[in-house]
């Protein structure tokens, strides 16, 4: 049902900009709120009033009952009754090497499906962009729509297939939030996560196993918000580390400007670790943001997204 309303808030926003070729943001924010205005009329009927479902109210709904089941991966965490390699190599206790394997074991155990689907779901984009007639066809458009249409590609077909597929997959992020993040839906519960998802997409260039990696990061910073400010606190070193080492990359490569900022970055974290216990936890929950803008920041030059995205199109046009 997830991927249902994201693929129909998809089909709304195809609409708007394919069809009637309204500007892409101007649509974006408007079913945004749209979708909130929505979503709190949505959970007053079924929440509140009579016949009801009880336990909820108007900006949230009961605890939700239904999980996904979780696995632990084969050989790696022990499942589906082999052996534990990777849990058997952390007990020994060795240098690093036990710890990655803790490290390891972490990542690999007590897995959501829906977890296991997503990384698969980054190989299956690759092989679909890339190694089929439609993925090419789907890129095309993407990249030059008047020569995909001089090539027998219906534009507006591909338009409306990458629209609402990308909502469909928004709708299944909502989803995992309600079933896995927090077992229950609450309004606004997002948290803007969802452009920090454009973020991602946007830091990966528009590949899926760049995308795969910047989630991966924004993830980690949004997850530090579960460990304890002390723990928390160790990783300002790791931080002034890797400025540090990204400060002497700069000056390598002759960028001047960069590595002054590095190094001043360098320098702040590391006073900041040295002279402190813990980390104020209004620091530690605006993480994921901070990271996000910082991200961006660094990694604006490199980026080339598809020549046509956000274009409007018209058939018959000559690109």
């Amino acid at each position: 049902l997830g991927i249902l309303g994201g693929a129909l808030g998809g089909l709304l926003h195809a609409v708007a900009t394919v069809t009637f070729n309204v500007d892409h943001v101007v649509s974006g924010v408007a079913i945004n709120i749209l979708g909130l205005a929505v979503a709190r009329y949505l959970s007053v009927i079924a929440y509140t009033g009579q016949g009801a479902i009880p336990g909820g109210g108007a900006t949230q709904s009961p605890k939700v009952t239904a999980q996904i089941p979780h696995i632990d991966l084969p050989f790696l965490a022990g499942g589906w009754g082999t052996p534990d390699v990777l849990g058997r190599v952390a007990t020994w206790r060795w240098f690093l090497v036990s710890d990655i394997a803790a490290l390891l074991r972490a990542l690999t155990g007590n897995l959501s499906l829906l977890t296991v689907l997503t990384f698969a779901l980054v190989g299956f984009s690759v092989w679909f962009l890339w190694h089929t007639a439609l993925g090419l066809r789907l890129r095309s458009v993407g990249e030059h729509p008047a020569a995909a249409e001089s090539l027998g590609v219906d534009v507006y077909r591909m338009k409306y297939l990458g629209v609402v597929v990308s909502g469909g997959f928004a709708g299944l992020g909502g989803a995992f939030l309600v079933l896995e993040a927090a077992g229950i839906y609450r309004e606004g519960q997002t948290g803007g996560r969802g452009f920090i998802g454009l973020a991602a997409v946007i830091f990966g260039n528009w590949h899926p196993v760049g995308a795969a990696a910047g989630a991966l990061l924004f993830g980690f910073a949004d997850a530090l918000q579960l460990r304890n400010a002390e723990a928390v606190h160790a990783l300002l070193l790791f931080v002034a580390i890797a400025t540090g080492l990204g400060a002497v990359f700069a000056i390598y490569r002759k960028k001047t400007v960069r590595a002054v900022v590095l190094a001043v970055m360098a320098a702040g974290f590391g006073l900041w670790f040295a002279t402190s216990d813990t980390v104020p936890t209004q620091f530690i929950s605006f993480t994921p943001h901070i990271t996000t803008l910082l991200v961006l920041a660094f990694a604006a030059q490199r980026l080339r997204p598809p020549a046509a995205d956000g274009l409007p199109y018209r058939k018959g046009e000559i690109g």
